[in-house]
């Protein structure tokens, strides 16, 4: 006996190894590919550097914001890239906001730019994508000059993948969820069934053993229904009702609870009733 209790307390510490290691795993991978960026155009010494980075992606608004900074590099550019050495416009690809221009000799500032999302669904959630063309050009003093895009990212609900680069310095890119975010609402869809099946079992129970009116156990279904709800709710990235995950869990769930707490309480005040008479 006490050999198979060693047995058992060894399997568990190897399995919360195991779990945590997996655990380890997937936040490297995913702490990698955030530090990933991508680069595009041309390398020359007198260009123009254009940094942006995904600070948010807005599924429900379907546009992602970038936070872009702008050094001129080379002739182009005057204290280490601080400021134009010439009336400098950024030309880019977003349909929500126009170009921006920056006066010559004076300190270029980051800015947020918003630009559309393509494709895609948020009801699609936790499964759903969206592309977008982010392109930058510059004219500077009336003349077209040479643009390096380089893109990377800091939202953690989402995975950025450049699918394409277009002749002209453009990215294609795919906005996908997080790993994290997809194991999570993974697991969110297990818990919700398994406690829809906890309460059904529950019901069962009561309502075969003829157990009348027990209000613990009507108390533990009563708040396993506004329990999934808040749990629901605590979904990354705040879907909108009517997403992927509440018409595989969500709202089965919920159907579930309801008619088990109905179905018990039925039965039970029907064998009180009996009692009572008898």
């Amino acid at each position: 006996m006490k050999w198979k209790g060693a047995a058992w307390t060894a399997a568990i510490l190897v399995g919360i190894g195991l779990a945590a290691g997996a655990g380890l795993w997937v936040h490297s991978a995913e702490r990698t590919a955030g530090d990933t960026w991508h680069s595009v155009g041309v390398e020359v010494p007198d260009r123009i550097d254009v940094y942006a980075t995904v600070q948010k992606v807005d599924a429900v608004a379907r546009e992602v914001t970038l936070r872009v900074l702008v050094e001129p590099r080379g002739r182009l550019g005057e204290d280490n890239g601080v400021a134009p050495a010439a009336d400098l416009t950024l030309l880019n690809s977003s349909s929500l906001r126009g170009d921006q221009t920056f006066p010559a000799h004076e300190r270029i500032a980051s800015s947020d730019l918003p630009i559309a999302l393509t494709v895609g669904a948020v009801t699609d959630y936790p499964f759903d994508g969206y592309d977008s063309h982010i392109q930058f050009a510059a004219v500077q003093d009336g003349k077209p000059v040479p643009v390096l895009l380089t893109l990377d990212k800091v939202d953690s609900l989402f995975s950025v993948a450049v699918t394409g680069t277009d002749d002209d310095g453009g990215l294609q890119v795919r906005f996908t969820r997080a790993t994290s975010v997809l194991v999570f609402a993974l697991f969110m869809m297990f818990a919700m069934w398994a406690i829809a099946v906890a309460v059904a079992l529950g019901a069962r129970h009561l309502i075969a053993q003829r157990r009348g009116l027990v209000w613990p156990a009507f108390g533990f279904m009563a708040a396993s229904l506004f329990a999934l709800a808040s749990f629901r709710n605590a979904a990354p990235g705040s879907p909108p009702i009517g997403s992927l995950l509440d018409y595989t869990a969500f709202l089965w769930a919920e159907l579930i609870v309801a008619l088990s707490v109905f179905a018990s309480v039925v039965a039970g005040a029907v064998v009180e009733r009996k009692n009572h008479k008898s």
